[in-house]
């Protein structure tokens, strides 16, 4: 059974190392927003399997730090957090909700309802699209 809560930035660091950045020092995994942001885990009995991060400008929010466990990928953990989160930043008052997603990913969220919108970049060997969900 899939339990979704709202947990501390740094419970988020280790499967954000372990799936996003595997040969980075897990140390590194602290952001300077963590500390603005809202911070979800979701988790199966008492293990975490999924993480994400939110943050807000206004009613433009931005999420960040996806990460599923490999061992549970495409058995709907994502997807479950992704709702959670559209769901809470509408109940914030978001208008729109974006990422940047890493071009692998971009079907996952074109399936949940987000468009592309064009503008591509690279980053630390990533190649990603910023993909947005208007709320209103």
């Amino acid at each position: 059974m899939l339990h979704i809560e709202q947990i501390t930035p740094q419970l988020t660091w280790r499967l954000r190392h372990e799936v996003l950045y595997p040969d980075i020092p897990i140390y590194k995994m602290w952001m300077d927003e963590d500390d603005d942001g809202y911070h979800f885990g979701a988790f199966t009995e008492s293990e975490l399997v999924a993480v994400v991060s939110l943050f807000s400008k206004g009613s433009d929010f931005q999420f960040r730090k996806f990460a599923v466990h490999p061992s549970v990928q495409g058995r709907g953990m994502g997807k479950a957090l992704l709702n959670y989160v559209i769901a809470f930043a509408k109940a914030e008052g978001a208008q729109r909700l974006w990422c940047n997603a890493r071009l692998p990913a971009i079907g996952f969220y074109l399936k949940s309802g987000f468009k592309q919108t064009g503008e591509t970049f690279s980053k630390n060997g990533f190649d990603y699209e910023i993909m947005e969900l208007m709320l209103n």
